[in-house]
C-alpha cells in the first residue's frame, strides 16, 4: 500500500472551515498537486494572517468540492493511506468538502510516540530532527514537503524499534500507533505547568480531577484524546 502525503489551508479553524489550498503527494508516482480554490464561505482575517490566502488571490480560482481536483483526490485515497501532520483537523476539513477518510497516519501522534520533544509542531520537527526539506510554513505545498522528510524520519525509527522486516509491517505498526493514545508526561498550561502529569497526581488530584471533568463535557471532535487517556491513567 502506497502513501499519499496532504496538507490544507483553510477558512478558519473551526468545524465548518473550507479548503482554501490543497496539496498532496502520491508515494507511488511522485506526483504532487498544490491547488488553490475559491470556498463557499469568507476566509477569517485570523486565517489570512497565517497562511496569506485572500479572498482576492482566489476569487477567480475553481471550487473544490465537485471539480476536478476532488474527484483525483478521491480516487488517489483508494488505494493510497491519507498522511497529514494533526490529520485530526484535515480530515474534519475533507470530511466539509465530502471528501471521507476511514483510515490513516498522522505524524503528529507518532513524533509523540516516537520523539522526545519540547515541540510537536510540523516546523518545529523540521529544524530539531534537522530534516531534509524545503518549503515555506503555513502554505499546503512546503508543508507537504516537510511532512514527507518526516514520515521518512519516523517511518524509520518505527522499523527499528518494532524490529519490523518490510514496509507492510511499518505501516500497520504506524496505523495502529496513529490510533493509540499518547501518556502525556508534563503540563504545558495552566498552574501546573512544567510539572510532570505524575507529580500532580501526588500533590493537586483534584485538580486532575477538574481537568477530566472539564474535557469530558467537551464534544467528542472536540476532546484531546491524549490528554483524557493521561488523565484517567493517573486517576485510576
Amino acid at each position: 500500500m502506497q502513501v499519499i502525503y496532504f496538507d490544507t489551508e483553510t477558512t478558519g479553524l473551526d468545524k465548518n472551515a473550507r479548503i482554501v489550498q490543497l496539496a498532496y503527494k502520491s508515494s507511488k508516482t511522485g506526483a504532487s498537486v498544490s491547488q488553490y480554490f475559491k470556498p463557499p464561505v469568507p476566509i477569517s482575517f485570523g486565517a489570512m494572517a497565517v497562511h496569506h490566502i485572500t479572498e482576492k488571490m482566489v476569487e477567480d480560482k475553481p471550487v473544490f468540492q465537485g471539480g476536478v481536483f476532488h474527484a483525483e483526490l478521491i480516487t488517489l485515497l483508494a488505494d493510497h493511506i491519507p498522511v497529514a501532520h494533526n490529520a485530526s483537523f484535515d480530515i474534519q476539513i475533507l470530511k466539509n468538502e465530502d471528501v471521507i477518510i476511514n483510515q490513516h497516519i498522522d505524524t503528529l501522534r507518532l513524533a509523540r510516540h516516537l520523539v522526545e520533544s519540547e515541540q510537536y509542531n510540523l516546523q518545529y520537527l523540521r529544524y530539531s530532527l534537522n530534516l531534509d526539506a524545503e518549503g515555506l510554513p503555513h502554505d499546503a505545498h512546503g508543508d507537504v514537503m516537510v511532512l514527507e522528510s518526516l514520515f521518512k524520519y519516523l517511518q524509520s525509527l518505527t522499523q527499528e524499534k518494532f524490529g519490523l522486516t518490510n514496509d507492510d509491517e511499518v505501516l500497520g505498526k504506524m496505523l495502529e500507533l496513529t490510533q493509540t493514545p499518547v501518556l502525556l508526561k508534563t503540563f504545558s498550561f495552566g498552574k501546573h505547568i512544567n510539572k510532570t502529569f505524575e507529580e500532580v497526581s501526588r500533590i493537586d488530584r483534584s485538580y486532575l480531577e477538574w481537568l477530566h471533568g472539564s474535557e469530558s463535557k467537551k464534544d467528542q471532535a472536540d476532546q484531546n484524546e491524549d490528554m483524557i487517556y493521561t488523565l484517567k491513567y493517573y486517576l485510576k
